[in-house]
């Protein structure tokens, strides 16, 4: 008996989009500099990163473990900033 395994190349492509999309969001993404206690720079602030990480992984955007990647991503830093303006630091 025998039979043929299909897919393993897409696999393979989609792991190395996702490695070349991890060494392109290595180092700095972006400078942030907002003040804590004004809603709307926190949003401006949020907004930047976002669109940071975006602008990093748009060549991989149809990679589903890429964009999986950069939604968590995006929500950590997110995250991270809340903390950062509720402790009023930046």
């Amino acid at each position: 008996m025998s039979f043929n395994i299909t897919g393993l190349e897409k696999l393979q492509r989609e792991f190395d989009e996702a490695s070349r999309a991890c060494k392109s969001l290595d180092g700095t993404l972006t400078t942030l500099n907002f003040n804590p206690a004004d809603p709307d720079s926190v949003n401006d602030a949020i907004r930047q990163m976002e669109l940071a990480v975006d602008s990093k992984t748009a060549p991989y955007r149809s990679n589903t473990l890429v964009s999986q990647m950069a939604r968590e991503l995006k929500e950590m830093y997110r995250q991270k900033i809340l903390e950062l303006s509720r402790t009023g630091q930046k």
